[in-house]
């Protein structure tokens, strides 16, 4: 990739220097509360300071690579945060209203009604279109990246980068476990799969330590901002990343990790954040490849 690296900072070293930089102080107000907060302040103070170094010395060895590959360990790093800071900032969870909402518009509890479609091969199916979400969205990324497509890349970075910060404000503002936690009892029959069910749920338990991810659904949120973008790479992709979309949307809360509402808050946020970058880009804000 060997086009010219736009000066300065771009905006997503804005859009994440602000992040760091309010829930840095999110951190350091609730400092006593917050287990490892100095070392969480430590981790932003350092993640700033290397964005403006890239930024002011652009050329510095390992630039390139850095400047447009920083945001996933960034985004990453900020969400095994959440597991500290949720339960220190809030004191309760929303699931028993975000159930309410889904028994209110369905008449049922979803997770409980979709248990007589239930079979191992769906299962494990949909486990892992579940568990593939992080490479879906990176392959994107890796496309334009080989391609050289470097001002695409740039905006699908500050596009993926802001759909993951702004689904982690959500976490905060409504905290939520999900309906494998809080519905547990009105299930009549575990979840199962053939091979793969048991260690791949294991796997994203370590992963997604924070617990209380639920709204919106980051899952969903994100697929649909990855598959609204493959339109610019191909129809072929365009249309397989439709059907992944659909897949994900299913199970969700087919295998019990959402309510029905999380996926509406999710799509809508991704269809708001498309719109807004869709904006910005013709205003001439963004400017670092087409929406």
């Amino acid at each position: 990739m060997k086009d010219h690296m736009p000066p300065g900072l771009w905006p997503v070293d804005r859009l994440v220097l602000l992040y760091l930089a309010a829930f840095g102080l999110l951190v350091a107000g609730f400092r006593l509360q917050v287990p490892h907060s100095g070392a969480i302040l430590a981790g932003h103070l350092l993640g700033i300071l290397l964005i403006l170094a890239f930024a002011l010395r652009p050329g510095l060895p390992g630039a390139r690579v850095f400047r447009h590959w920083y945001p996933l360990p960034y985004v990453a790093a900020c969400y095994r945060e959440m597991a500290l800071l949720i339960p220190a900032v809030r004191g309760t969870d929303f699931d028993a209203a975000l159930a309410r909402w889904d028994r209110a518009l369905w008449g049922v509890h979803p997770t409980v009604w979709l248990e007589r479609v239930q079979t191992p091969l769906l299962t494990e199916i949909l486990q892992i279109a579940y568990s593939l979400f992080i490479p879906s969205v990176l392959l994107v990324a890796v496309i334009l990246w080989f391609r050289r497509r470097a001002a695409e890349f740039r905006n699908y970075a500050f596009l993926i980068a802001l759909g993951f910060l702004v689904s982690y404000v959500g976490y905060i503002l409504v905290p939520a476990r999900g309906p494998r936690f809080t519905l547990d009892a009105l299930q009549t029959k575990p979840l199962q799969g053939l091979w793969l069910l048991d260690p791949l749920r294991a796997t994203l338990d370590v992963l997604e330590s924070a617990q209380f991810d639920c709204f919106p659904s980051g899952h969903i949120e994100l697929t649909v901002l990855a598959w609204w973008s493959t339109r610019r790479i191909s129809r072929r992709l365009f249309r397989c990343y439709a059907l992944y979309t659909a897949s994900v949307l299913v199970a969700t809360v087919y295998l019990r990790y959402h309510y029905t509402v999380d996926l509406l808050a999710g799509i809508g946020v991704a269809a708001a954040l498309l719109g807004a970058v869709s904006r910005l880009n013709r205003e001439g804000r963004v400017g670092l490849g087409r929406p």
